[in-house]
């Protein structure tokens, strides 16, 4: 029971023919910008740009669509996790059908946001390879289950179970979770993720800051990936993904109107890399990250040092 058919049906761009959205496509094709009433528009919106709004009618609409979103997802999680339990017994089937159910759901939460989204690099998003992906805002997990391939694998915290619905639904899928407390259990756990990775040709998605920025600045990569890449030798697509924490702040209910933007980056290659030189590919990949930031989400610097660690303290 495979759905790749159906999921990179359902992740296409062109979606707003079934759910009509603000969403941009800019890759190598001409692109077609049109704002979410289906009209053309002279430009993207930028995350720059934004201009929060307080008035009353305005929260009150995001909590509608936040009780909206939670449904939605109540229903989906609830009619895939019939789905996983009928393919226990086929654990890679089950990864496949979590993805189709993210193709789907992460979609449908975003529409239902309303958020403008603008998808730079397209071109790269169905390369099989290691994703990676900054994280800020629970919209990131939204756009990564919408917009990551079938066949791709997740990697998470160990805590992620007790998420609500999403959660238990991640674990029926066969994603892996790392317990970070555990450095022994955590290594053996990036091995086992690089067997299955090649054994069954996936794709995997990580977030290399290991947690979530609470200021929407990039934090220090761990190094997880990079151990990765040299047992794969998949090559890294970076998603830069911008406006969300602007759009989904820290310990906040309400979700802002802001614009999106999720860039995909040419594939990196990582057939001749060295185990030596681990750091090096983790600071050349980070700084290719704040290259693509705006300067509201690069890192703090003090003395030539990356100060944003001691802010998520």
């Amino acid at each position: 029971m495979d759905g790749s058919g159906g999921g990179s049906w359902l992740r296409g761009r062109r979606l707003e023919s079934c759910l009509e959205a603000s969403v941009w496509s800019r890759g190598p094709a001409k692109p077609r910008p049109e704002d979410a009433v289906g009209q053309r528009s002279p430009r993207p919106a930028a995350a720059a740009d934004f201009v929060d709004d307080d008035r009353w009618i305005t929260v009150i609409l995001s909590v509608v669509r936040i009780v909206v979103c939670f449904l939605s997802m109540a229903v989906t999680t609830a009619l895939w996790a019939v789905i996983m339990l009928l393919l226990l017994p086929w654990p890679y089937a089950r990864i496949r059908q979590g993805n189709l159910y993210g193709h789907v759901t992460g979609r449908m939460l975003m529409w239902i946001l309303g958020n403008p989204i603008t998808i730079e690099g397209s071109e790269f998003s169905n390369t099989r390879a290691i994703y990676i992906c900054n994280h800020a805002s629970p919209l990131d997990i939204f756009l990564v289950m919408w917009l990551t391939p079938t066949g791709t694998v997740g990697i998470a915290k160990k805590e992620i179970i007790w998420y609500p619905l999403f959660g238990q639904l991640y674990v029926l899928a066969n994603h892996l979770r790392i317990d970070r407390s555990n450095p022994t259990a955590a290594i053996e756990s990036i091995k086992e993720v690089a067997r299955a990775v090649v054994q069954k040709n996936l794709s995997l998605i990580i977030f290399p800051e290991g947690t979530r920025s609470k200021t929407g600045r990039l934090l220090p990569f761990k190094k997880g990936f990079v151990h990765i890449a040299l047992q794969t030798r998949l090559p890294i697509v970076p998603m830069v993904l911008t406006g969300t924490h602007l759009a989904w702040r820290k310990n906040s209910l309400r979700v802002r109107p802001a614009p999106l933007t999720v860039k995909y980056l040419p594939p990196i290659k990582t057939d001749d890399w060295e185990a030596e030189k681990m750091d090096d590919y983790v600071e050349m990949i980070h700084a290719l990250f704040v290259d693509h930031l705006p300067e509201s989400q690069k890192p703090l610097v003090s003395d030539g040092r990356d100060v944003s660690r001691s802010q998520q303290q």
